[in-house]
């Protein structure tokens, strides 16, 4: 087989065509679960089809929370507020209280404070974190200073997903509503200087299950069937107001991309699916962590990578070299960056968030926001511009020269994973990633555990992927059987760095170490020599040894494979 690529559709990526598709989308307020959300899905499913997909409109049960009315009274007098998605409705009346202050929420914020039954005035926007220890610690309520004059929307669940069973004695329990930054310093410098300030929190919050759409958008590649494999390509469709940035330039951009690939499509080599999720702003990822549940099996044998896609073009958003990407698909992310702009790509490692529900069953991801502001306040959730889930997210707030850049940037990685004969999966950047983890621990327990097995184990799966990637395929079949077998060291290297090891729960959405699974070792390297401490975390320890030794043997036996296959 040659080695030449075919050339990417790039330049023909359209401003027009997909500012007339973001004039349409942007009628639409589109709250998960509603009425207007699956209007405005419709017309995204027409628009689908005429580029010549295969649709559906899945409907699935999902636990969102859509807040309501909301005001904050200091002292008897009312200020702006508004309330965050699985708020606590508060009690007839509001719930009333001289507020705690706790800085900016941390661990360390919390320690030695007394505010059970209280409310807890919190700099910045509301997260998960913030409110998980809020309700751990007893706290009745949460006030929210913002960085500035605009407040913005958040869902302040921990639990990723629908909660379950045996997820749902997480969920936040505390009444939360944020205000401005003047009228929440105000309440901060009251408490300072000595004064009682009475706050009331009221707040109504829709809360439940309800019916959501997803629409799949389906493209075969050249062999078609029920076994080939497929790119996955995502972004959220639901909106906090009528969310043109955030996300309607994303669907757009995803459905250029779409539109080009799909017209040069017998140069692909697997196919396309293109998913639109609800459920991500007001149901904490609900969406896309049901489809992965639902679908798992399926998405197990064939997803090739994940492509996810959040808040392109917008106003000022001049910075791209920070675009995220898992290690073995940052060298794409790379060579799109600096494609299309004059940027040296540094990359950062996948968050938990931007619909990342698919790390549990090992399939390796990229991007999510591609450009930000070159400016972000240090209280700032992100650097995608001020106006981020706020009424004031509008079709003024996205640049179409910005959006075509973005667009071009993802259509080259879709390009890429699509028309590659060979996945272009980099498996031996992640075990390089994983000895420099595991080079301080080896310093840290000398004598205590032996991690020479992980570093022997990490060292031979580098090894043979480097030679994987030296190889070029003789024939179609011989890189259809390469590529099925890079895709399982991906099943045995992701879950190992983006979860704490199992394959069929979501890791809540809440900051996770990178390898996470070595976490117990890091315990284990923390505690004091001799101790019992030392003993209670050396159980853990090894078990996460095993853990992880087991996925670089089950690594290097897919690579081994994929060398014969290219033999």
């Amino acid at each position: 087989m040659t080695d030449a690529l075919p050339t990417p559709p790039t330049e023909a990526v359209s401003g027009p065509e997909m500012m007339a598709n973001l004039r349409e989308i942007a009628r639409w307020v589109k709250l998960s679960g509603t009425a207007e959300e699956l209007e405005a899905l419709r017309f995204l499913e027409k628009r689908m089809a005429d580029y010549g997909f295969r649709t559906k409109i899945l409907m699935h049960d999902a636990f969102i929370s859509l807040p309501g009315k909301a005001r904050v009274e200091v002292d008897g007098k009312a200020i702006t507020a508004i309330t965050q998605s699985f708020s606590q409705p508060s009690p007839t009346g509001g719930l009333s209280g001289v507020p705690v202050y706790v800085g900016h929420g941390t661990e360390a914020d919390f320690a030695g404070k007394e505010v059970k039954g209280r409310i807890v005035l919190v700099e910045g926007m509301a997260t998960p974190a913030v409110s998980q220890r809020a309700t751990e610690a007893g706290a009745a309520g949460q006030l929210h200073i913002s960085h500035h004059e605009h407040i913005h929307e958040m869902c302040i669940s921990p639990v990723w997903g629908n909660p379950s069973a045996s997820t749902r004695g997480g969920m936040p329990n505390t009444v939360v509503c944020s205000v401005n930054n003047a009228d929440g310093g105000a309440i901060r410098d009251a408490l300072a200087a000595g004064g009682k300030p009475v706050v009331t929190l009221h707040a109504e919050v829709d809360t439940g299950w309800r019916k959501t759409p997803i629409l799949v958008a389906e493209a075969d590649g050249p062999k078609g069937g029920a076994e080939e494999p497929f790119v996955l390509l995502s972004g959220h469709h639901d909106t906090w107001y009528y969310g043109v940035m955030d996300n309607g330039s994303a669907d757009a951009g995803m459905m250029e991309a779409a539109r080009l690939c799909f017209a040069q499509r017998n140069e692909w080599q697997r196919g396309l699916r293109v998913c639109f999720w609800s459920g991500h702003s007001h149901g904490r990822y609900s969406g896309s962590a049901w489809y992965a549940d639902a679908h798992w099996d399926e998405l197990d044998r064939r997803c090739v990578a994940h492509v996810n896609v959040d808040s392109l073009g917008g106003v000022g958003a001049t910075v791209l070299s920070n675009t995220a990407a898992m290690t073995e698909l940052k060298h794409l992310a790379a060579q799109a960056v600096e494609a299309h702009t004059n940027q040296s790509y540094k990359g950062k490692r996948k968050a938990r968030s931007s619909d990342e529900s698919f790390v549990g069953i090992g399939i390796p991801s990229m991007l999510g926001s591609i450009s930000e502001q070159a400016q972000k306040h240090e209280q700032a959730r992100n650097a995608l511009g001020w106006w981020w889930h706020t009424p004031h997210d509008l079709i003024d707030k996205v640049d179409e020269a910005n959006l075509v850049r973005d667009a071009r940037v993802l259509t080259q990685v879709v390009w890429r994973l699509l028309a590659s004969p060979v996945v272009p999966l980099d498996h031996a950047a992640t075990a390089e990633a994983l000895l420099v983890e595991l080079a301080p621990l080896a310093k840290a327990l000398d004598g205590r555990l032996d991690v020479s097995p992980l570093v022997t184990g990490a060292t031979a799966v580098r090894d043979a992927a480097a030679s994987v990637a030296k190889r070029s395929p003789r024939d179609t079949a011989a890189a259809a059987a390469a590529s099925a077998a890079l895709m399982r060291a991906s099943r045995a290297l992701v879950p190992a760095d983006y979860t704490n090891g199992d394959r069929f729960l979501h890791p809540h959405a809440l900051p996770m170490p990178a390898w996470a699974t070595l976490q117990p070792i890091r315990d284990l390297a923390a505690t004091s020599a001799g101790s019992d401490a030392e003993k209670f975390a050396a159980v853990d320890a090894l078990r996460a040894r095993n853990r992880v030794a087991f996925a670089l043997r089950e690594a290097k036996q897919a690579l081994d494979d994929a060398l014969a296959a290219l033999s």
